[in-house]
């Protein structure tokens, strides 16, 4: 993936679904999406975090994966789609074998037009389930995270991941009319 800091034109969504390594991996296999950048989110602001800090629990960021993408190629509702399909919105502040408020799911906007595309995808998914956790709102703050954590499932394609691999197949499929 091309720098991730700037988007420019494209349309930008923030998503956050246990571990960014996983999910990273999910939107950069997607058509449309041009740009993924794993970092963190939505914690004290006073701070620049990185990862002892975040997984310390103590300062409120969740590992979040920063999607820019083309919506002339993929809808937010599409990758919302994708998202739903690998995180558990059940689960408070876990997914998978990860355990901790970094870990919470959420999904993050800078822009109006994205957040109503959202709380209305949202409210219908939210329907589905008889707990939902998963957190909705405009974008706090958002750090990079260290580049070790970038494309790291592309350098270490047997790494952790709590999403499992026959779902990046199901993703793949469904995006490439398979």
């Amino acid at each position: 993936m091309e720098d991730a800091a700037a988007c420019g034109d494209l349309s930008v969504i923030y998503l956050a679904g246990g571990c960014f390594w996983g999910l990273e991996k999910v939107f950069s296999m997607i058509p449309g999406v041009i740009r993924t950048e794993c970092g963190y989110a939505n914690g004290y602001s006073c701070m620049v975090p990185n990862y002892i800090t975040v997984c310390s629990g103590k300062f409120g960021h969740c590992e979040t994966v920063k999607i820019c993408y083309d919506q002339k190629a993929v809808s937010l509702e599409r990758l919302l789609d994708a998202f739903f399909m690998v995180i558990d919105p059940t689960l408070l502040n876990r997914q998978g074998n990860d355990r901790g408020v970094q870990y919470r799911t959420g999904i993050y906007w800078e822009d109006s037009d994205s957040g109503r595309k959202a709380e209305a995808y949202v409210e219908n998914e939210r329907k589905r389930y008889n707990e939902f956790f998963t957190e909705t709102g405009p974008l706090a703050n958002y750090f990079p995270a260290e580049e070790k954590h970038q494309g790291y499932l592309d350098r270490n394609p047997e790494g952790y991941c709590h999403i499992p691999r026959e779902e990046f197949e199901r993703i793949r499929n469904m995006f490439s009319g398979g």
